[in-house]
């Protein structure tokens, strides 16, 4: 294996990846027992009894998420969602979490209707100004939950600054979803987070055939409660899975770089057309928050976001529906190009109230920019806007 301090590329290729000692396969086989023998009751031939509490295949994987990360424990799960479910096991009947309010319908939909369900409250604020988190912190609250960037209107939240507020009250965690951005253009672990979450179904995975998510921390007592609640919970991906995925973490810093040169080619043209009104990508200068893009990523990641002028349902379905590369279609991540109507679909679990609020509105368009060859994705969302125009 690679030694820890080697450069990103070569820990995706190689940490976790020790050549097979018995058959010296260079890549790691895929164990798909569902069980291991004992040499005795109760007494494993390794570190393996049941797959639900641990698999070799797994585990690799793990391992190199953590190093990606820059973490030591990695806890990998069936999917995004339930990483989030699992990680709010952690806070309790009677606990308080405070969430930024621009956050993915999926975990609005969760704290709304589930968290509270379970004894939970919630509170959602607005960090564009991190002093706002001082205002909801309680004296029980257990966890600050923030994306940053913000799906789908590409805030940023400063993470330095939010963890140093959260660290003043005792018992209170750090939780970053770092979907959006990766590990290779982010780890917010190095800026004071305590956990980070992944929905591994996106750019990790990065090929759109797996549904996974992912906890990272530094913290053997945080990694040891979440360990318990995955085995208990049981919420773990197969090992099928994993090899796939720790399969496309082998090229995520290819692909991410391959993303963001063609998200930037997007977010000029749109920029410099008469048809939209505005154009949000952290990666252009005329984003509110480009000068802390700057200063807390390497680099700006392939989601665009951009708002129809004068745009109606009508003329944003009219833009989808004549797009021949990009794919009318949910998530994100993945090497293909995908567009979508947050309003109506990954954000439709908002009420209307939420959604206005956020600017979610019906002419905000996400795109996720794949890496095909960008003067071939710009003519499609040329041909897009001629049509919504026409």
């Amino acid at each position: 294996m690679a030694p820890a301090n080697s450069s990103f590329g070569t820990l995706a290729v190689h940490a976790g990846q020790a050549p097979d000692p018995t058959t010296g396969a260079v890549i790691p086989p895929l164990s798909l027992s569902t069980t291991f023998a004992q040499s005795s009751a109760g007494v494993p031939l390794g570190p393996y009894d049941y797959s639900r509490s641990g698999n070799p295949t797994r585990n690799a994987f793990e391992v190199a998420v953590a190093a990606l990360e820059g973490g030591k424990h990695a806890l990998a799960f069936s999917s995004g969602s339930v990483t989030t479910a699992t990680v709010l096991n952690m806070v309790g009947q009677g606990g308080h979490v405070v969430s930024v309010n621009d956050t993915y319908g999926g975990t609005f939909r969760y704290f709304t209707k589930v968290a509270k369900r379970n004894g939970v409250e919630v509170d959602f604020v607005d960090l564009y100004d991190p002093e706002n988190l001082r205002k909801v912190m309680k004296q029980n609250t257990k966890i600050v939950w923030i994306e940053t960037p913000t799906n789908p209107t590409l805030r940023l939240v400063d993470i330095q600054a939010v963890a140093d507020i959260v660290h003043t009250f005792p018992g209170a965690l750090l939780v970053v979803d770092n979907t959006f951005m990766s590990p290779y253009f982010q780890t917010p672990l190095a800026l004071g987070a305590d956990i980070v979450v992944h929905s591994v179904t996106k750019y990790i995975n990065g090929h759109s055939d797996v549904v996974m998510g992912m906890a990272v921390t530094n913290s053997d007592e945080i990694k040891d409660e979440l360990k318990f609640l995955q085995n208990s919970i049981g919420g773990v991906p197969s090992a099928f899975d994993c090899f796939l995925a720790n399969r496309g973490l082998k090229t995520l810093h290819l692909r991410m770089q391959r993303h963001q040169e063609n998200a930037l080619a997007v977010a000029r043209h749109l920029e410099s057309s008469p048809l939209v009104s505005e154009v949000i990508y952290p990666g252009l200068p005329s984003h509110k928050q480009h000068d802390l893009a700057k200063r807390q990523q390497k680099g700006f990641g392939g989601m665009v976001s951009f708002r129809l002028k004068n745009g109606s349902l009508e003329s944003s379905n009219t833009f989808l529906k004549n797009l021949s590369i990009f794919a009318l279609a949910e998530s994100l991540g993945g090497v293909e190009s995908l567009a979508e109507l947050p309003a109506v679909m990954t954000h439709a679990a908002l009420t209307p109230e939420a959604r206005e609020a956020l600017g979610v509105t019906d002419s905000l368009i996400r795109l996720s920019v794949g890496v095909e060859d960008a003067v071939d994705l710009v003519a499609d969302i040329q041909r897009g806007l001629d049509a919504a125009f026409a």
